[in-house]
């Protein structure tokens, strides 16, 4: 009777459970297998037919050229094999990517027309080049908008359609809030800022804890440390992770800042502004900054938010104790194309894996993500409750994240802030390098949202900066899922950082180490 061996069926003169690994070896690696015998492998699997062939007609002879020929057989197989997959991949893709070009097309049309029956005040989308008159705002390269608001491909754009909106004009004026619009969600916790009138970001502060009766920590300044959560996530990311899983002695010696940042969470989320990097800096510094007086702090960024840390570290590198960096995207490129090289990086039009098409819908094609945000963001209050009622249980607060921002402040934020960003890395990590800043890094290896070789490149700019690689965790659970040995790290590079000050102190007093 015939036995089955990893795919490889046997027969009467069927091979050893060793011959059979070996074949299955070559299947995955054909060139790398110098000897082959032949005489005794008759079937294959269905997918390689041409190789399947080409041993049954070697079957009888057990030669040299025989084996030789197979292999390049073998090879040419797997190639080919490899290159239709690519290709019909590649149609697919085309196709899909063709329809949502032209259906993003057929809602310009469409919000062009609600937007002028609804709003008193309409502003033009990108369809057309308007970021070009833009592009550089009084020599201020933060406050820039990125040209890969405007220079997306696009299938109908590249055909020249004449301009779909009136000639308007542009209602953004700096300084002032605005109602948000029709299609943005109005429930209390998405407008409290407005009927608050506050024009400071949401910050959740930790105050340090009573010293112990022991005295430990008495006398002792508070070390001030600032959380900055990355994209569609708010402060509840470190609220609801490193919060409650602090030692005794942070509670003591450290007050925390968890940041909402602006557009995202509890944060206001203005329809005049463009959410550039310094539109983030600025709301950062007047909200947490100046209105907490800090002389010194420590950074935490997770994601997007290193972008903006980074570019608070250059700004006040004098300032900064330390700037721990989980999952950062960088891609060292020039600056001409840095930033359409990282929206091709991190949301390239691709169907696969889900992960990465999710993203490339959401910051290609400016409608169809409004349409999804209207459809999931407005109506967010009635899908929590369909999803509790479902599970029966608290959603995780992740989940919830997903929808605390409006359309324009998510698409501007990804374009402006994670694209823009990306040229204006490279002086930000030379700015770090020069003053010795403790720079660390984390990042899960199998992280599928920023490459890992992101960490790395980073690592080639500032080669002082420590990296931590963190097994089996992703983009999230690098935090999530491992709180008590996340906050553990954090725990030590402050203290590090603490120790580091004080030799350097002792080394200036009297021209020696402690």
């Amino acid at each position: 009777m015939g036995e089955e061996v990893r795919g490889v069926r046997a027969t009467p003169a069927s091979p050893s459970l060793g011959e059979a690994r070996k074949w299955n070896l070559f299947l995955q690696n054909p060139v790398e297998i110098s000897i082959f015998d032949s005489r005794r492998f008759c079937t294959l699997p269905a997918s390689f037919s041409l190789t399947r062939l080409c041993m049954r007609f070697c079957n009888a002879k057990n030669s040299a050229p025989a084996g030789k020929m197979l292999r390049m057989m073998a090879v040419f197989a797997h190639k080919w094999s490899q290159e239709a997959v690519r290709s019909l991949t590649s149609a697919i893709g085309f196709i899909v990517f063709a329809l949502l070009d032209l259906l993003d097309f057929i809602l310009c049309i469409f919000y062009c027309f609600i937007d002028g029956l609804v709003e008193v005040n309409t502003s033009s989308c990108y369809c057309q080049d308007r970021g070009a008159q833009r592009a550089n705002v009084n020599g201020d390269k933060e406050a820039e908008i990125s040209e890969t608001l405007y220079r997306r491909k696009s299938i109908f754009r590249g055909l020249g359609f004449p301009k779909l909106r009136v000639k308007r004009e542009d209602s953004i004026k700096r300084g002032s809030l605005v109602v948000n619009r029709w299609s943005d969600c109005n429930c209390e916790s998405c407008v409290s800022w407005q009927l608050n009138g506050d024009e400071k970001l949401h910050v959740v502060v930790r105050e340090p804890s009573p010293p112990d009766t022991n005295g430990n920590c008495k006398g002792k300044p508070a070390e001030n440390v600032i959380f900055l959560h990355g994209f569609l996530s708010s402060s509840s990311l470190w609220i609801e992770t490193v919060f409650p899983n602090l030692s005794e002695p942070v509670k003591q010696r450290y007050r925390l800042f968890a940041v909402d940042l602006l557009g995202f969470g509890r944060s206001p989320k203005p329809r005049d502004c463009l959410y550039t990097l310094k539109d983030h800096l600025e709301m950062i510094e007047k909200s947490v900054i100046d209105q907490f007086q800090l002389n010194s702090f420590h950074l935490v960024a997770h994601s997007m938010g290193c972008i903006i840390a980074l570019a608070l570290a250059a700004r006040y590198s004098k300032s900064l104790k330390s700037i721990t960096l989980i999952a950062p995207p960088y891609f060292p490129s020039s600056k001409d194309n840095a930033s359409l090289i990282a929206l091709n990086r991190l949301a390239g039009r691709k169907l696969w894996p889900p992960l990465l098409f999710g993203s490339s819908v959401m910051s290609w094609y400016e409608h169809v993500g409004r349409s999804i945000c209207f459809l999931v963001c407005r109506n967010h209050c009635r899908w929590e409750w369909i999803l509790k009622l479902l599970t029966r249980s608290d959603l995780h607060f992740m989940v919830v994240d997903l929808s605390k921002h409006t359309h324009h402040s998510a698409w501007h934020t990804m374009h402006n802030v994670i694209c823009g960003g990306a040229k204006l890395m490279d002086e930000y990590l030379e700015s770090l390098n020069k003053e010795g800043v403790l720079v660390t890094i984390m990042q899960g290896d199998k992280d599928q949202v920023v490459p890992f070789e992101c960490s790395h490149n980073m690592k080639l700019k500032v080669p002082l900066a420590e990296i931590k690689t963190i097994s089996n965790a992703d983009h999230t659970t690098v935090i999530t899922g491992r709180e008590k040995e996340f906050m553990k790290d954090l725990e030590q590079i402050w203290y590090f950082c603490g120790k580091l000050k004080l030799e350097k102190g002792c080394a200036q007093k009297d021209g020696s180490t402690c």
